[in-house]
């Protein structure tokens, strides 16, 4: 099906930086649906710690692909890829507008353009030769061998990780690349007729508001969610490796203290904005706009640039 002509607009920028809100007001302007675009808000249970917005906050407008996997559950850029292109076909068949909010950079730029998952990169018998090492010899031994093969990859990788551990191993294994190498040869070819507004703010603003939203965060129960995970023997799986759980997790596991895990947390999150903010100006071409001063004005001004006024 040919999706030329099919308008797509997508609000991304670091975490804390105003997307929610921006995007609330052009679903209203426009008529729009919002498509999540943030790799942990499709967890259930995850909600304080992913920022996700309440029911009551929606404004009536439809949000698509929130709190639909379980905590237990393992979610790829692929699965994110064909949900969300389908949610693009349904909204716009109703003659809605669909508007993707999130800073998961990868997730977002493999629904816009031509990103192939395809079979490249997949052998049976490398990644259960690599099953069997995990098993006798630990996922750590693993993880040390992707660090030394694939520095960048293993950085964004918790060592516990052994799905994603595996899978760049069998990936540089199969192709001679490392996932970074091979990720940089997909097309970018773009698929939608659409727009990508990019919300940014000076660094100690917007380190305010993270440390911010991390004590509201507190406030409102984060503790209380992430022990609820933690209780229920949830451990090594993808969702609690999020900002917000996995700090809490040592602090349950009695590593550090509840204030070295707040702190942590907001460390964690400061340095998260600073990657998502370099990977959105290195990988897409984005109208960014500086939300620093005159927030109010600033958004306006967004609204009537995606309008066409």
């Amino acid at each position: 099906m040919d999706t030329k002509n099919t308008k797509v607009i997508a609000i991304v920028g670091p975490t804390a930086v105003g997307k929610t809100d921006l995007s609330l007001s052009t679903a209203k302007r426009l008529n729009g649906e919002i498509i999540n675009g943030d790799s942990m808000q499709i967890y259930k249970k995850l909600s304080i710690g992913t920022a996700k917005i309440k029911k009551e906050e929606m404004q009536d407008i439809p949000h698509h692909l929130l709190d639909f996997k379980n905590p237990d559950e393992s979610f790829s850029a692929a699965e994110f890829q064909q949900l969300v292109r389908d949610k693009i076909k349904e909204i716009s068949s109703r003659g809605k507008q669909p508007i993707i909010v999130g800073g998961t950079g990868l997730y977002i730029q493999s629904v816009l353009f031509d990103y192939q998952f395809s079979s490249e990169g997949k052998n049976n018998e490398i990644r259960k030769n690599l099953e069997n090492k995990a098993a006798e010899h630990g996922i750590l031994s693993l993880y040390n061998e992707l660090s030394m093969l694939d520095p960048a990859t293993s950085h964004v990788i918790h060592p516990n990780n052994e799905r994603r551990v595996i899978r760049a191993l069998e990936v540089y294994y199969t192709t001679g690349k490392t996932p970074a190498e091979w990720k940089e040869n997909q097309k970018v070819e773009p698929l939608y007729d659409h727009t990508i507004i990019g919300l940014t703010m000076e660094r100690s603003l917007l380190y305010e508001r993270i440390n911010a939203r991390v004590d509201n965060m507190v406030a409102e129960g984060l503790i209380e969610e992430v022990k609820e995970l933690y209780e229920a023997g949830l451990r090594n799986v993808q969702s609690v490796q999020a900002i917000g759980y996995k700090e809490l997790y040592k602090y349950f596991d009695d590593e550090i203290s509840l204030h070295q895990a707040v702190e942590l947390l907001k460390q964690n999150s400061r340095r998260y904005a600073k990657r998502q903010l370099t990977w959105f100006r290195n990988k897409m071409e984005i109208d960014w706009f500086d939300v620093t001063e005159h927030p109010v004005e600033k958004k306006e001004k967004i609204l009537r640039f995606l309008a066409g006024e």
